[in-house]
């Protein structure tokens, strides 16, 4: 399939596919996944997209919950991202998140469809509480990398280049993207799948900042996040919860794409 004439565009994950950080649950969210179907539809005007993904999924279930509709839709182009929420938790198995991720890659593009992913940024970077596993995020980086070349999957390497961890992209709780953050993403895929009109603007660093932030208004900062975010995040944990409990994809079938005519919130 040209990368200007894909048809079907299926989408499955976790809440970063879902769009959380670019929008809200009022307004509706967006997301990079939204934002890179805008821009096929650019030159693809019969293009249909579909969003499976739901916030809090763990690899294991996108696979179970989002495969087999994805696989009926008949995709030709598909993006798979999962194994955050696996990562995140205590005791999680690499291979076997990975198994699960190369599963759906193997489905996909055993159907024909063209397939793509992208790396996770090293999250201690960006959440210093989090520097503990940060090696389990680029460890599982490996493993996909490894599985998409086993099967053609087509790779942004979004977790390469510094701007990945800056602050300004990503949105208050540090889990999730912001616009500029989603923005850059869909770039980053576009770029990778070699869509017209693509290149590797995404990967420049944003304007420097003023003075850096002394320690204690940085030391604030990491108590508030904690209290505010980090906090219930633990509560839903130790109650056997997820954020994503009783939730349906936003987008379950293929629908009409209104084309963009151009995006200028990645813009430097």
């Amino acid at each position: 399939m040209s990368s200007s004439g894909y048809l079907r565009y299926v989408a499955l994950g976790d809440s970063h596919t879902e769009g959380l950080g670019d929008g809200d649950d009022v307004r509706g969210l967006r997301g990079w996944a939204d934002r890179l179907a805008e821009q096929v539809a650019r030159h693809s005007p019969g293009l249909r997209y579909a969003n499976l993904a739901v916030r809090g999924r763990k690899a294991g279930q996108v696979r179970a919950e989002q495969l087999t509709p994805a696989l009926a839709m008949r995709p030709d182009l598909a993006t798979v991202v999962a194994g955050v929420n696996d990562v995140l938790r205590p005791g999680c198995d690499l291979d076997e998140v990975a198994g699960h991720v190369e599963a759906m890659f193997a489905a996909l593009t055993a159907q024909g469809a063209t397939v793509a992913t992208l790396m996770f940024p090293d999250v201690g970077r960006i959440t210093p509480l989090a520097r503990p596993i940060g090696h389990r995020v680029l460890a599982l980086n490996a493993r996909i990398r490894e599985a998409a070349g086993r099967h053609g999957v087509v790779v942004a390497e979004t977790a390469a280049h510094a701007a990945a961890t800056d602050p300004r992209l990503w949105s208050a709780d540090r889990l999730h993207a912001g616009p500029l953050g989603h923005a850059r993403i869909a770039a980053a895929v576009a770029q990778a799948l070699g869509l017209p009109d693509s290149d590797d603007t995404w990967t420049l660093p944003l304007p420097a900042e003023g003075a850096g932030t002394s320690v204690w208004r940085t030391v604030g900062a990491e108590v508030r996040w904690a209290g505010t975010f980090l906090g219930p995040w633990v509560g839903r944990r130790l109650r056997g919860r997820s954020s994503g409990d009783g939730r349906q994809a936003k987008r379950p079938a293929l629908l009409p794409v209104a084309a963009s005519t151009g995006d200028t919130s990645s813009a430097v």
